[in-house]
């Protein structure tokens, strides 16, 4: 077997007084998706390459311990609020709201203790479909409103990973889901800066979203055109990652948001990821509006941090993340879609992850 066998005692353990599990899900094709409910983390991804061998195209952990001390968003759903807002701070309806700090100064993927590390709920509908769920309190992280969220995790028979999610509020607030996991097309054991670098990537997206020397959005969209940033056409990632214009002293590679073109909430193609290596293929969909990339660029083989699957280090740019969502700091910036999830009103997104091979 060239991918890790997962042991499901491994995983089922009690962390914040709930039980922990691991979870598969499996198409008639042979696909195999497997995650655990602390923070809905998928670790295990199994496709096939362009001869017809199944492989594991995830990051992950193989235990609880592990996921715990791992990467905090590997695989993660990121919710209430994915991506940064500037200092913690938004102001909503003439109301002053100050959040949860864990980022430099600012709040990320929902702050201290958002849901990549709460335990999820979890009730398997059939071999391919899981419906998962977590409950905000009103205050939580600074938030306001108690916030109701329910997510499927399904694999379907074109052999994708399909992630709907719903949420209501019974006051003001803002939300924001993405999925937060760590690709290498290439095959888990061979997941290196080398084989992701040798990923194509084509993201349609004339305009991007810039940001300050904190990682926040200025609330202006720029041209992708003339820079490291254009991916409107099939570009191998290593060609300009180490491209001055991305060696922010906190990234030194890519960490953007790009405004894909399509209508916000309609769904549609963000992102298509190639290994020639394997001659897998990745299409993300979704009904967000904006795509983050980020190119794994933190990974620096610490033990146990980046030690993932089959003992396998994490060194840097190991696996990258294409993540549909809100854009970064959207409470702060009027002039970006709304964020805003009113009493009455239900939020709902679709992230698809759909894989082949040529």
């Amino acid at each position: 077997m060239p991918f890790a066998a997962l042991q499901r005692e491994r995983f089922q353990s009690v962390v914040d007084g709930q039980a922990t599990d691991l979870f598969t899900l499996a198409n008639t094709k042979g696909m195999v998706v497997r995650f655990t409910n602390l923070g809905a983390k998928v670790l295990q991804i199994i496709v096939p390459d362009r001869h017809g061998a199944f492989d594991d195209v995830a990051l992950g952990y193989d235990s609880i311990a592990a996921v715990i001390t791992g990467q905090t968003s590997m695989g993660a759903f990121i919710g209430r609020y994915a991506g940064r807002v500037g200092r913690g701070r938004f102001t909503l309806n003439g109301k002053a709201y100050q959040l949860g700090i864990n980022n430099g100064g600012n709040s990320l993927h929902g702050g201290v203790k958002g849901s990549r590390l709460r335990v999820f709920g979890v009730r398997q509908l059939d071999v391919a479909t899981c419906e998962l769920t977590l409950d905000y309190a009103d205050e939580e992280e600074g938030y306001p409103g108690n916030l109701q969220s329910r997510i499927t995790y399904q694999v379907t028979e074109d052999n994708a990973l399909e992630i709907r999610y719903q949420a209501t509020s019974d006051a003001p607030t803002i939300v924001n889901f993405t999925s937060h996991g760590f690709f290498n097309l290439a095959g888990h054991a061979n997941a290196s800066e080398a084989t992701t670098c040798e990923h194509v990537l084509t993201i349609p997206a004339d305009t991007f979203t810039p940001s300050d020397e904190n990682l926040i959005t200025t609330g202006e969209l720029q041209p992708v055109a003339g820079t490291p940033l254009d991916f409107r056409t099939p570009t191998r990632i290593g060609a300009r990652i180490n491209d001055p214009y991305l060696m922010h002293p906190s990234t030194r590679g890519y960490d953007f948001n790009w405004v894909v073109n399509k209508p916000a909430g309609e769904y549609g193609l963000m992102a298509t990821l190639y290994s020639p290596t394997s001659g897998r293929e990745m299409q993300v969909l979704s009904t967000e509006p904006g795509l983050v990339f980020f190119s794994g660029n933190n990974f620096t083989g610490e033990a146990p941090r980046d030690v993932g699957k089959d003992a396998k280090v994490y060194a840097c740019r190991a696996g990258l993340c294409l993540e549909p969502g809100k854009f970064p700091d959207t409470p702060n910036q009027p002039n970006f879609p709304s964020a805003v999830l009113n009493p009455g009103d239900r939020y709902t997104g679709t992230i698809t992850y759909r894989f082949s091979a040529y």
